[in-house]
């Protein structure tokens, strides 16, 4: 191996120095996430992720919208980047953070991080007493407090035991609602509605509603579809989806069918008694519109709803590569994202949508100037979310 001469070492050293201490502007390593957070009286803190490089070195964060400044809100403080939220406030700390990375070369913005909080209390208002006929059917309100990762389920009396669900009642985990078909004379009482926490297993529950059963009986009549599932549904693959049917009237039956003819699938499980159909790893052939049929003595009823296979998740297949271009050059960017549906592009000059012609995804400057000079950010959006490319322009004297 050759030995170097001093001076090609020195100017070896002088090159990795200066490429070292490059001045650019920031990028992000690591950006923030949707997050939902148990709140108990351990949770004293929330921790959100931010990362950005560029020299010289950046900083960061806006809620909502708005500039976090940790010197004038206490609650807020940055740890390398990253934001600390101390004792977190449902209503105060949850909203969508976004993550500012800027420096004397530009500034660019994180995609946005929805925070929310897993689970707070009922409020404790008395509910009004229901008044029921024997015969009839009847649906009790949950109405939880705010809330994210949940099971609900209802208390009868005050027993020790939750409520079981049979053909007759029914317990939405969309709604939390508690349904009961046809009412007898023995579900005269007390109805209390208990929502867990999955993430803590915390549990708080509702002011309890009295139910009074009137002993007018009331006449048999077809089956009234009460809970149903969306007219359309996108699932990605791999996901497991849950399908809610359940019907109001003299107690009817419950089946499930394909509109096309073909059979379920074998992997489907249904559970007769509560009215549920779940679909695991769901798969391209899993694909199709669903129905549900109740039927009693006295008639019939049918819903229906179409599950969409929702092909990709949002990406990039062309994203953006730094620019140094003189000045009076012309420069044209394009960035190209694939997703269900198709998405749409906006651009960002330092976190901002300013003086760009963009048409049809690509940003065009025509005789550039020092003016132009920044960071720039292509933005590709769809209804289930956005990804965001990032690139620097320098303009060269």
């Amino acid at each position: 191996m050759k030995m170097l001469l001093p001076w090609e070492l020195l100017i070896l050293l002088s090159l990795k120095e200066c490429l070292a201490n490059t001045r650019h502007g920031p990028v992000f390593t690591q950006e923030p996430s949707d997050s939902i957070f148990p709140l108990s009286t351990d949770d004293k803190q929330v921790f959100i992720n931010c990362k950005a490089k560029g020299n010289p070195p950046p900083h960061y964060w806006k809620v909502d919208g708005r500039d976090i400044n940790t010197e004038s809100e206490p609650n807020y403080s940055l740890v390398e980047g990253n934001l600390l939220i101390n004792n977190p406030h449902v209503i105060n700390h949850g909203g969508v953070y976004q993550c500012i990375a800027t420096n004397t070369f530009g500034t660019v913005v994180s995609r946005e991080a929805k925070v929310q909080f897993a689970l707070q209390n009922f409020n404790r208002k008395s509910r009004n007493m229901v008044s029921v006929r024997e015969g009839q059917a009847v649906v009790l309100l949950c109405g939880p407090p705010p809330h994210y990762g949940i099971k609900y389920s209802w208390v009868f009396n005050g027993q020790r035991s939750f409520l079981q669900q049979d053909a007759r009642r029914f317990i939405s985990q969309r709604t939390g609602n508690l349904y009961i078909a046809k009412v007898e004379a023995s579900d005269e009482g007390n109805y209390t509605c208990a929502v867990r926490n999955m993430m803590t297993n915390a549990t708080v529950f509702s002011s309890p509603t009295p139910v009074v059963v009137r002993r007018d009986v009331m006449g048999e009549y077809e089956p009234k579809i009460e809970v149903q599932f969306p007219d359309t549904l996108h699932v990605s693959k791999g996901l497991s989806v849950k399908l809610e049917c359940f019907a109001l009237g003299p107690v009817p039956s419950i089946s499930w069918r394909r509109a096309d003819g073909n059979p379920l699938p074998g992997k489907i499980k249904i559970n007769h008694s509560s009215g549920v159909l779940e679909i695991p790893y769901f798969r391209p052939e899993d694909a199709g519109v669903y129905e549900c049929v109740a039927e009693n003595s006295r008639g019939r009823n049918v819903a229906r709803g179409q599950l969409i296979f929702h092909v990709e998740h949002l990406h990039w297949v062309q994203t953006l590569k730094d620019a140094h271009m003189a000045i009076d050059a012309n420069l044209q960017w394009e960035c190209k994202a694939i997703g269900k549906p198709s998405p749409v592009y906006r651009w960002l000059k330092n976190g901002q949508q300013g003086r760009i012609h963009v048409e049809a995804g690509r940003l065009t400057i025509s005789r550039i100037s020092l003016l132009d000079s920044g960071m720039y950010q292509c933005v590709a959006e769809n209804e289930h979310g956005a990804v965001y490319a990032s690139s620097e322009l320098k303009v060269v004297g």
